[in-house]
């Protein structure tokens, strides 16, 4: 993976630097050893590694403030980083940069349950803030299958989803302002406690933009009253396609289940494996969960089972009790982690129309033959969100390239067939050089005119979602006209 060449005059000014940060941040808030920004050197995107200049660690939104200033009158470019489990490696450093965490910024700063929100430092990870107002009987619906660690400055760069997204919506629907600090150190407030703010839509800028505008330092978030009961059901088949048909059929019946899963035999015997969670064996397992009343609950599943007996499951069962579901969702959970046990991986992150669900699952399993690598199909199914996750020896010579060649071909399917090229997981720089096969220059200079307003030197999170010929070439321009 190219990255760009560190600027030379940049590196010779880190002691300066960093004697400038210690003047604003605690002596341990500021990490420039050089074995200890290995730390830093990647995300969760492992196949690709830099160390950073250096990394900071602040606690306040007044912390961060400084440190952006300082880094753009020095001319520095800044990584932003929530908790590193970003798929696509959208924290990945380049070797000129400065590494700014918020792993340090974990407070809950207000909750109101009268008006249903709760304002957060970004660095909070996503499952704490569940655990913050779940004692009240409320919730924070995005769940990303990494929640017990990822931070929502990740969820808000990323717009991440999760299991619960078909009913309540990813982040962008729960998100209801930021405190946002620029690139020159500028604090700005943008929505806030209220459903609408005026003027234009800056806050559906902001969430998704990885970091390419500025630094999330605080969230305000929607919580929602837990329902009454919940019930996920199993419903295995014999092939993927058949799996992926009933998934349409559910959706075109008008049913809102609140998740539907999809395991292939791969990620089941996985699951299992780690979780004991008590899969059927077959070729294909939709967990489908409804909640509600208990009235409501039955009167849903009534409807997904005469959907799923009509497709001649080999299996269909309903949780027993709170534990039985309790496991269910621990094996998918744990679905990235059980197939990690097993073999290297890259985890895709392409979005379809459900309606192609049969043709795209058919498809990855003959284009696995063609480069002759196994695939673990695991994804959210109910919005189309899939993760194909592409199996491979990261010691072996040339395997990741092969492996590469081969995700780039599933993405693309996933755009012909009227879908795009990320779900929630972000371009990164696993996508960026894709970016031209869904949108035309056109577009990305739109897109690219708008990051001029926010960070016209262009030192956000370098080398992310553009293809880096043009993000080189569009902050040489930039440079070259201050």
């Amino acid at each position: 993976m190219e990255m760009p060449i560190p600027n030379p005059s940049i590196l010779a000014r880190k002691d300066k630097l960093v004697a400038r940060l210690l003047q604003v941040l605690p002596e341990d808030a500021v990490i420039h050893d050089e074995a200890e920004t290995r730390a830093y050197e990647c995300d969760a995107l492992t196949a690709y590694k830099c160390p950073p200049l250096l990394a900071v660690l602040p606690s306040t939104t007044l912390q961060v403030s400084d440190i952006l200033r300082i880094c753009s009158e020095e001319n520095v470019p800044v990584v932003p980083r929530g908790s590193g489990t970003s798929l696509a490696g959208g924290a990945l450093p380049t070797a000129d940069c400065v590494i700014l965490g918020v792993a340090r910024m974990n407070d809950v700063l207000e909750t109101d349950y009268d008006n249903r929100i709760i304002k957060v430092q970004s660095g909070r990870t996503n499952l704490s803030v569940t655990g913050a107002v779940e004692e009240n009987d409320f919730f924070y619906a995005p769940d990303p299958s990494s929640q017990l660690a990822c931070a929502i400055a990740g969820n808000v760069g990323m717009n991440s989803g999760g299991a619960h997204c078909l009913k309540y919506g990813v982040t962008t629907n729960n998100l209801m302002g930021v405190t946002m600090v620029m690139m020159d150190g500028s604090v700005v407030e943008i929505g806030g406690a209220h459903l609408d703010a005026g003027g234009l839509d800056l806050l559906g800028v902001i969430c998704g933009s990885e970091g390419q505008l500025g630094v999330v330092t605080e969230a305000t978030l929607r919580i929602l009253h837990k329902p009454e009961g919940a019930l996920p059901v199993l419903i295995g088949f014999d092939s993927n396609e058949v799996a992926g048909s009933c998934v349409s059929d559910i959706i075109k019946a008008g049913v809102l289940p609140v998740a539907i899963e999809f395991m292939d035999r791969l990620c089941i015997k996985a699951c299992e494996k780690f979780a004991k969670a008590g899969y059927p064996k077959c070729e294909a397992l939709l967990i489908v969960e409804v909640e509600g009343s208990p009235d409501e609950i039955d009167a849903q599943l009534a409807v997904i089972i005469d959907i799923a007996r009509s497709h001649n499951p080999v299996e269909l069962r309903k949780a027993k009790d709170a534990e039985e579901a309790a496991r269910i969702w621990l094996g998918r959970k744990s679905a990235f982690g059980a197939v990690g046990q097993i073999n290297d991986y890259m985890c895709l992150d392409g979005t379809i129309p459900v309606s192609s669900l049969p043709f795209v699952l058919r498809r990855i399993g003959e284009m696995g033959q063609e480069f002759g690598l196994d695939v673990a199909n695991v994804f959210h199914a109910g919005d189309g969100n899939m993760h194909p996750l592409i199996l491979y020896d990261a010691n072996e010579p040339g395997a990741l390239e092969i492996c590469e060649k081969f995700g780039a071909e599933v993405l693309k399917l996933c755009v012909e067939v009227g879908g795009c090229l990320t779900g929630e997981h972000g371009v990164g720089i696993e996508k960026r050089d894709l970016m031209l096969h869904q949108y035309d220059l056109v577009d990305l200079e739109l897109q690219m005119a708008i990051k001029d307003v926010f960070d016209p030197a262009w030192l956000l999170n370098p080398a992310k979602v553009f293809p880096l010929s043009v993000t080189e070439r569009r902050r040489g321009v930039n440079l070259a006209a201050e």
